[in-house]
């Protein structure tokens, strides 16, 4: 969605193991375990040959990435996207660890995808490509080894595909293989609100702290996809008045404020934010550099970089987004006095819920919308406050807090266990 100059290194996994590092070095992290943390435990490429509808047959390329184990069985989402690659997937996957350390779950980080445009396959073409690749990936993954999730272009039917897939080989319902399904198929309750439920948890502990009154608080949301239009609706219902919105066909803004269900509805409509009656046109360049308290970044990597950063005038960004500012961006937003939530600390709410349907799953007992919205709030509250705390006392900005916690505690659990042999 960025048109900002290539004037920093944007490759997505060189970024993460730079925001490692530079955790690392406060910590005086070991060499030794340094390199252990930083190196992807497994990666894996596999061929996906699909029959397409006129007969012909179709070979993608798809990615399974697990980057460390060491706190459990890794963890992450599986994205269809033209432009997925196995950096992106590496960087994704990594995410995924420290994310994962920073609220506490357990577990490690994973990720996949398929470098693909799913908006071009069928329905039955889709399904067939989800199926080939869950078989190609089968051996590397399980309840104990590694549980995918639904990311960029993927949903709750992929998931049951996946689920089905890998059920036929074991010979029974493997419900616990994946998460974000739907609840007809151990799905758990608040999961496709949950990312957006955790970005607005640790908003609302944000203005706290700044002293920002989140009632009548400008916010402006960059891809209103499943993240950014529910993130949009709850800040919403906060009394937040949502000034612009946007997705990849491009935004509205009414610096009067936009209702945000409405908004979702000619979106549905449409197919896009653009042209949305009683709102002027904006692109989500523009979008980042608007007057507001609180913005929301929930699209793509690499959106507000070190050359767009000093345009940014929010005092708040919420990352719902993987990866959405770079290295260079953090060091100005810091500078400026940008308070900066984290991607690992802001939009964890979805790998803490998929968390909560693998235990129901394994248990086979459901929780209610309340107990998981109460048990999402308390993990996130604390782990905002821990973030917080440990930037503070290093005197850095959010991020490098985050990572701080993160690799204390995945480095802990590597240290006790030992390595094999």
């Amino acid at each position: 969605m960025t048109s900002a100059k290539q004037t920093e290194n944007l490759n997505p996994f060189d970024i993460a193991k730079e925001q490692f590092n530079t955790a690392a070095d406060l910590l005086n992290l070991d060499p030794s375990m340094r390199a252990v943390l930083i190196t992807p435990k497994r990666q894996l490429i596999v061929s996906i040959p699909v029959k397409m509808d006129n007969g012909t047959i179709s070979v993608f390329e798809g990615y399974r990435v697990q980057h460390n184990v060491a706190r459990g069985p890794a963890k992450g989402g599986i994205r269809y996207h033209p432009q997925v690659t196995l950096d992106e997937v590496r960087a994704l996957a990594s995410w995924m660890t420290w994310k994962c350390a920073t609220v506490g779950i357990p577990y490690g980080g994973g990720k996949g995808g398929i470098r693909v445009d799913p908006h071009k396959l069928s329905d039955g073409e889709l399904e067939r490509m989800t199926r080939r690749y869950a078989t190609e990936i089968a051996p590397i993954i399980g309840t104990h080894i590694d549980i995918p999730a639904p990311d960029v272009y993927t949903n709750e039917q992929t998931m049951a595909w996946i689920m089905d897939t890998i059920s036929m080989f074991s010979g029974g319902s493997q419900l616990s293989v994946v998460t974000g399904k739907p609840i007809a198929l151990g799905g758990s309750r608040g999961r496709g609100e949950a990312t957006a439920r955790g970005c607005q948890f640790t908003v609302r502990e944000a203005c706290k702290h700044l002293g920002i009154n989140l009632a009548g608080a400008r916010v402006a949301v960059q891809g209103y996809g499943n993240a950014g239009s529910i993130a949009a609706q709850l800040l919403y219902e906060d009394g937040a008045k949502v000034i612009a919105v946007s997705d990849t066909g491009g935004g509205a803004v009414n610096l009067g404020g936009l209702d945000p269900t409405d908004v979702l509805r000619h979106k549905g409509e449409s197919g896009s934010c653009a042209g949305y009656k009683g709102a002027d046109a904006i692109s989500n360049d523009d979008l980042l550099k608007l007057d507001c308290e609180i913005l929301v970044p929930a699209a793509l990597e690499n959106q507000i970089t070190e050359d767009s950063a000093a345009d940014i005038k929010a005092r708040i960004v919420a990352e719902a987004a993987n990866g959405p500012v770079t290295p260079g961006a953090d060091r100005v937003l810091f500078e400026n006095g940008v308070f900066d939530i984290p991607d690992i600390l802001a939009n964890a709410g979805g790998v803490t819920v998929s968390y909560f349907e693998w235990c129901q799953d394994r248990s086979g007992f459901f929780w209610s919308d309340e107990q998981v919205n109460g048990y999402l709030e308390k993990i996130m509250v604390n782990a905002f406050n821990e973030v917080y705390e440990k930037s503070k006392s290093y005197k850095v900005d959010m991020r490098t807090g985050a990572y701080c916690l993160a690799i204390e505690r995945v480095a802990e659990a590597t240290r006790v266990r030992g390595i094999f042999p």
